[in-house]
C-alpha cells in the first residue's frame, strides 16, 4: 500500500459456511468474496469449532474462485485461520510479519495482525460478554502499541450492539467506523461488523454488493472499505 494508492479491506463473518437458509455452502461463500473485488479479506469463523478446527472452506478453491490466497496464519495442517480467523490477500502483497493473539475472557477468542507493505491489518471476532470485550480491547490496543510502529486497521466482528457504549478503550487510540448494520443478514438489526483505524490512515465505507434473492452464505453481511493514507496528525472523534 502505497501513499497515493488506497487498499481495499473487507470483513465478513461466514458462520463456517452456513447460509441464512440453512444450508452448508463453501462455493457459495467463496463467489460472495470474490464479489467484494477486494485486496485483502479477514474472515471470522473459517474453521469449524470442534475437533482439529478444520477449514469450513476448501483450501484448493480459494485463489481460483477468488483470486485471493490464503495467509498462513494458522498454526495447524487443516485449519484456515487461528480461532477461526482467517485472512486472504493478493497474490503479489508481500507479508512481514503475522502476530497471533489470545485474547481474554470467558471464551477462547484470538486476534490475528499481519503487516503488509505500508499497513498494519488486524483481524478481530470479539467475545459475546461485553465484560469479555472491554478485557479484549484493551489486550489488543496494548499489544499493538508494543509493536514496531505501522498504520493500522482494525476490522471483524465486534459482537458490540450499542452504537454509544462498549468499544470506548478502543477509541482512546483508533478511530471507529460502523459501516451500518450487518446483523442478522436477512434483517439486519446489529451493526456488530466495525472497522477501526489509526489517524495515518483515512477510511471510505463502500456498499458490498446486494444479494437479491434474500439467500445469504452467513448470518452476518460482509463489510468493504477503502483504506487512504492521510497526513492527519490527530485522531477525529469516535464516529457512529
Amino acid at each position: 500500500m502505497s501513499d497515493s494508492s488506497p487498499l481495499r479491506l473487507a470483513s465478513y463473518n461466514i458462520r463456517a459456511g452456513l447460509g441464512s437458509d440453512l444450508r452448508r455452502d463453501p462455493l457459495r461463500v467463496l463467489s460472495a468474496i470474490s464479489a467484494l473485488d477486494a485486496d485483502v479479506v479477514v474472515l471470522q469463523e473459517a474453521d469449524f469449532r470442534l475437533g482439529s478446527r478444520h477449514s469450513a472452506l476448501p483450501r484448493d478453491r480459494i485463489e481460483p474462485e477468488t483470486g485471493l490466497r490464503p495467509l498462513p496464519v494458522a498454526r495447524n495442517a487443516v485449519s484456515l485461520g487461528w480461532h477461526g480467523i482467517a485472512v486472504l490477500a493478493r497474490p503479489e502483497l508481500t507479508v512481514d510479519q503475522i502476530h497471533h493473539y489470545p485474547l481474554p475472557g470467558l471464551e477462547p477468542r484470538g486476534a490475528v495482525s499481519v503487516d503488509l507493505p505500508g499497513v498494519r491489518v488486524v483481524g478481530v471476532h470479539l467475545g459475546l460478554l461485553r465484560h469479555s470485550r472491554r478485557q479484549q480491547l484493551d489486550f489488543i490496543r496494548n499489544a499493538l502499541d508494543a509493536l514496531p510502529p505501522l498504520p493500522t486497521v482494525i476490522l471483524g466482528d465486534f459482537n458490540e450492539w450499542s452504537r454509544k457504549v462498549g468499544l470506548g478503550r478502543l477509541a482512546q487510540r483508533y478511530n471507529i467506523v460502523t459501516p451500518g448494520r450487518t446483523y442478522p443478514s436477512t434483517l439486519p438489526l446489529g451493526a456488530l461488523d466495525r472497522v477501526a483505524h489509526c489517524a495515518a490512515l483515512d477510511i471510505r465505507v463502500l456498499a458490498p454488493p446486494r444479494k437479491e434473492n434474500g439467500r445469504h452464505p452467513s448470518d452476518h453481511l460482509p463489510i468493504l472499505a477503502e483504506v487512504h493514507h492521510t497526513r492527519r496528525s490527530q485522531p477525529r472523534p469516535l464516529q457512529q
